[in-house]
């Protein structure tokens, strides 16, 4: 039996400039949080009155994998919790490859070079439809952000690599060496750098 990958996203009610700098994003808010679990093999939404059940979820998961995760996400839902969450097991894909290439890629570069998708939307315009009440919308978007994660997450498991374009343009390869956990595996995890 397959362990249970949690892959995770959301999205915020205020940005960065609205709450005094990146130095403050547990006070930016969750507006809307989605989970895909391999073990139910379903999404879930939450919303801010459901982060408890959120925060349940992330915390069950044998590992939970997403992108900016460790510095974002996880930093978003510590103004709702004191648990830390970075003692989860966690799989940050934008750590991994940043500590592999020595620069930050967007899931969107990776996304595009490797499947020729691209996101719906981005952050800021998640927040505008939150101050908007367009909740449905921001469901959508942060859904299909977390089942691209998944899709880059199970690609670069299958083939230990994935595919971007650097600023000039030239579709590289970075390798990966990631797995899907197995009974008996110990997740393969991704702590941020101090600093």
């Amino acid at each position: 039996m397959a362990k249970n990958i949690v892959y995770f996203d959301l999205e915020t009610q205020k940005s960065a400039d609205e709450v005094g700098g990146w130095r403050h994003i547990n006070r930016m808010g969750l507006s809307v949080g989605v989970t895909y679990s391999t073990a139910r093999g379903d999404y879930r939404i939450y919303g801010e009155k459901q982060v408890n059940a959120l925060l349940t979820e992330l915390q069950r998961a044998d590992l939970v994998v997403g992108f900016n995760i460790l510095r974002f996400d996880y930093e978003v839902l510590h103004g709702y919790t004191a648990f830390d969450l970075t003692q989860l097991p966690t799989l940050d894909m934008l750590v991994d490859l940043q500590n592999t290439l020595q620069h930050r890629l967007s899931l969107d570069a990776i996304a595009t070079a490797t499947f020729g998708v691209e996101k719906t939307a981005e952050g800021l315009q998640a927040i505008e439809w939150y101050k908007q009440g367009r909740l449905l919308e921001i469901a959508e978007y942060c859904c299909y952000d977390v089942k691209i994660t998944r899709l880059v997450h199970e690609y670069g498991a299958a083939r230990h690599q994935l595919y971007y374009h650097n600023r000039f343009g030239k579709k590289l390869v970075v390798p990966v060496k990631w797995a899907i956990p197995a009974d008996g595996d110990e997740p393969r995890l991704t702590v941020a750098a101090n600093g």
